[in-house]
């Protein structure tokens, strides 16, 4: 069965960047997301949010191609990044909720393979948690290997940890993904893919099944897709840390291994088709519109609904990050970070919903979360990508504009 979210009472936008609809008393997103294109130099975008199961704001604009010029429609997606990886959670609190997995359950209880060399205490909160220590990988990791899961799984099974796990926290940027993946296919029953579980068990129940995909079909046109604009180099030069851009350059550095090394970070772009099609890249490869991000966050925004969520599950997403035994330092954005059972939670360097609340950002600007304590569910796409890693002015707005709302409501 199909259930879209409920659209409550809207009212039309009158302006010529901006297309869609606001329920009355949300006016004040719709004007943020209007100031983005008039202030913040948005090039084309989306939001959306999902409130107690109803849609209170739904708006894109702007262009989805700075070359051809063609405009961002209502069913536009785009390349979200690590956006993903909050998709990829909601797969894992999924089968959490049916009963297939223990967050606390050692990963080689599910992936017997997984506990050589040295991973045989790793739990799936510390995975989850970025806590492992399976940052990069030793060996060559390319598309070609991408596309083989199994030889994928044998690469992963080899691979040792950097460090005890639980002993320290590193942002597994693109590794986590890979080895998400492969504890769904050991989990579920039929050995689905993470990518194939997003859209069969969440997106097409609930109604967004054309507008979200991990391993993005063949068969989507170009014509759907936003292509991202990268920063400018002097952009990319002053906007990082100097330590960061430092980093970067370091082969050895914990940041060269989880986000410049190999697996890389663009191996999944396509210069004719815009991403390469079929390929999962389950921590930064997912294509999806603003209204499928804020209507997937918002099914798990509340017990029960069309997912059929359990409470128990809904209070573990809920529930405070735990640490590692060195605190939320994290080598690799060298600051803290808070990080819980696939997903970032709100934290003093990244702000956003109540302690509650769940999500994450993408680089570039994308941005998804749930908030439980206001059965809210967000989602926001750009195709212009920024570089603020403490959450991009454009999102920030919207956010802040849509909180301001709700405390008016």
């Amino acid at each position: 069965m199909v259930v879209r979210a409920k659209v409550r009472h809207q009212t039309r936008v009158d302006h010529p960047e901006v297309e869609g609809t606001v329920a009355p008393g949300f006016e004040p997103v719709r004007d943020a997301f209007v100031g983005n294109f008039t202030e913040r130099g948005e090039l084309g975008g989306a939001v959306c949010a999902v409130v107690d199961g109803e849609v209170a704001v739904d708006l894109w604009g702007g262009v989805r191609d700075a070359t051809s010029g063609d405009r961002w429609t209502a069913d536009t997606m785009t390349l979200v990044h690590s956006t993903t990886k909050g998709l990829s959670a909601m797969v894992l609190a999924l089968l959490h909720s049916r009963g297939l997995l223990a967050y606390d359950q050692r990963v080689a209880a599910y992936w017997p393979e997984f506990a050589a060399a040295g991973k045989q205490d790793v739990t799936v909160r510390q995975l989850l948690a970025h806590q492992a220590g399976l940052f990069g990988f030793d060996e060559p990791v390319d598309r070609e290997l991408v596309a083989d899961l199994d030889r994928l799984a044998g690469v992963m099974e080899r691979q040792r940890p950097i460090w005890p796990p639980g002993e320290r926290q590193a942002y597994h940027a693109i590794t986590l993904g890979f080895y998400e993946n492969e504890l769904v296919r050991r989990i579920d029953p039929a050995h689905r893919t993470i990518g194939r579980i997003l859209h069969e068990d969440i997106a097409v129940p609930l109604g967004v099944g054309e507008e979200v995909f991990i391993g993005t079909p063949a068969s989507v046109p170009n014509e759907r897709l936003a292509v991202l604009v990268p920063p400018g180099r002097w952009a990319r030069l002053t906007s990082m840390p100097i330590s960061l851009t430092v980093d970067a350059l370091r082969p050895h550095s914990v940041l060269h291994r989880s986000l410049v090394a190999n697996p890389g970070t663009g191996f999944y772009v396509d210069r004719d088709r815009v991403i390469v099609r079929e390929i999962e890249v389950p921590s930064g490869g997912a294509v999806a519109s603003a209204r499928a991000i804020a209507t997937a966050y918002g099914a798990f925004a509340a017990p029960g609904g069309p997912l059929d969520l359990r409470q128990e599950t809904i209070d573990a997403l809920a529930a405070p990050a735990t640490p590692a035994r060195q605190g939320w330092y994290d080598a690799c954005f060298r600051g803290p970070a808070k990080f819980s059972l696939g997903f970032m939670k709100p934290s003093e360097t990244f702000a956003f919903g109540a302690d509650t609340a769940f999500g994450a950002p993408g680089a570039g600007g994308s941005m998804g979360f749930a908030d439980p304590a206001l059965r809210l569910g967000y989602g926001y796409v750009t195709d212009r990508m920024g570089m603020d890693l403490r959450g991009d002015p454009r999102d920030v707005a919207l956010r802040q504009a849509l909180h301001a709302a709700l405390a008016n409501a």
